[in-house]
């Protein structure tokens, strides 16, 4: 559900998930406040930082300590907020989410609200009970974390059994019918394994992997060192598109998305450009309704204090706060420097994304690693390994 994604599936085969209905939608196009028309936000609630892991990417920088959080009626006072602001998401993450006691009354809660909730999760804690729990209190969608294979996934999740508990977590969704999906972030550890990854959601059965961009934030910062270089990007995505196209010729239904990192969409349309034209044209419609980047528009993030964010990687900028002011009122504010500049960011971006044929497909990218490489919010995406003919490319 998060607006930072790019369906491949959606793109090259064209499924239909709940979450196109957001991200592709003609009533998407234009939007400074939200989703849809008449819709805020996807937001991303960190309820907790608190975290039963330490993983060595973590954007949160999260860990077993006990932090200060918002409390249960603070709590649904937010979630009070988030119906009348009408958003069509949130998203329960953390750290851990499971790890705060009262995450499964506040998912009802929310339900209750008519908020479509979705989990964000390393998988461990989640038993037969805890999946048949999620099922009955009709949880969209439940994200496991896994970085790798076994040994791999373990040493970035800093605890041995790691890979097992989140596979078995999956296996306990699929039992009862629980949506769930993989959630992979690519770097220079993994990138290799994943035709593994693809090999592993085919036996079992999984419906969705989202693989994820190294985004420099939180213990990620430290990993800036860790990305792919352009040309592994590269054959990223086209690994990414082929095993994408074998699904669907086969008749599996899967689900697959890219995240975080925009140049994948245009890399999708400019492929098709040279094999399929027409099909090219219908990707460069739905890319523009889309409007590329997001953050601050149609996805926020709220932290474990009630911090708002631009997106769960910006969490250097504050917007305000849940406990002082609604949601809705934060969000809708523009004088914030910050926020105004996201909700039209063209005139402000730097370099090569201001030189690029896309822009309207992409937006600018994630200002985040810009901000991290080049300590300026609106310099160019570092991570965009289109190449400089790509992007002065003139659309036919």
């Amino acid at each position: 559900m998060d607006q930072t994604m790019i369906s491949i599936s959606k793109l090259l085969c064209d499924t239909e998930n709940f979450g196109d209905s957001l991200r592709y939608a003609p009533e998407s196009h234009g939007q400074r406040d939200g989703a849809v028309s008449g819709r805020g936000p996807v937001v991303v609630w960190n309820c907790t930082r608190t975290c039963n892991l330490k993983c060595i990417h973590c954007y949160s920088a999260s860990d077993h300590k006990a932090y200060e959080q918002m409390s249960h009626e603070e709590a649904k006072k937010f979630i009070d907020d988030l119906a009348e602001f009408k958003v069509p998401v949130i998203l329960f993450s953390g750290g851990e989410p499971l790890m705060r006691p009262d995450c499964l009354e506040l998912i009802a809660y929310a339900r209750e609200k008519g908020l479509r909730t979705t989990l964000s999760t390393n998988g461990t804690l989640i038993t037969e009970e805890k999946a048949r729990a999620l099922k009955d209190l009709g949880v969209g969608y439940v994200g496991i974390s896994l970085d790798g294979l076994e040994e791999v996934n373990d040493s970035f999740r800093g605890q041995k059994g790691a890979f097992a508990k989140a596979l078995q977590g999956i296996r306990n969704c699929l039992a009862v019918d629980q949506k769930v999906g993989l959630r992979f972030t690519i770097n220079r550890h993994n990138h290799k394994f994943l035709n593994d990854i693809f090999d592993l959601v085919e036996r079992e059965n999984i419906p969705r992997v989202c693989f994820y961009h190294l985004v420099y934030s939180g213990r990620g910062s430290a990993m800036m060192e860790e990305d792919i270089s352009r040309e592994e990007s590269r054959a990223a995505i086209e690994l990414i598109m082929e095993r994408t196209l074998d699904f669907h010729r086969r008749g599996l239904n899967k689900e697959i998305l890219t995240v975080d990192n925009h140049a994948d969409a245009i890399y999708v349309y400019l492929k098709l450009r040279e094999t399929d034209p027409e099909r090219a044209e219908y990707v460069r419609s739905l890319l523009l309704r889309n409007g590329g980047n997001r953050s601050g528009i149609a996805i926020g993030q709220v932290d474990w204090q009630g911090n708002v964010h631009p997106d769960q990687f910006t969490g250097g900028h504050h917007l305000g706060n849940v406990l002082e002011r609604k949601f809705g009122d934060i969000w809708s504010d523009s004088t914030n420097e910050i926020m105004a500049g996201l909700k039209d960011r063209k005139p402000l971006l730097q370099g090569r994304c201001a030189a690029c044929a896309h822009l309207d497909m992409c937006n600018g990218n994630f200002r985040t690693r810009a901000e991290a490489v080049y300590d300026d919010f609106w310099a160019q995406d570092p991570a965009c390994y289109l190449t400089d003919e790509e992007i002065g490319a003139v659309d036919s």
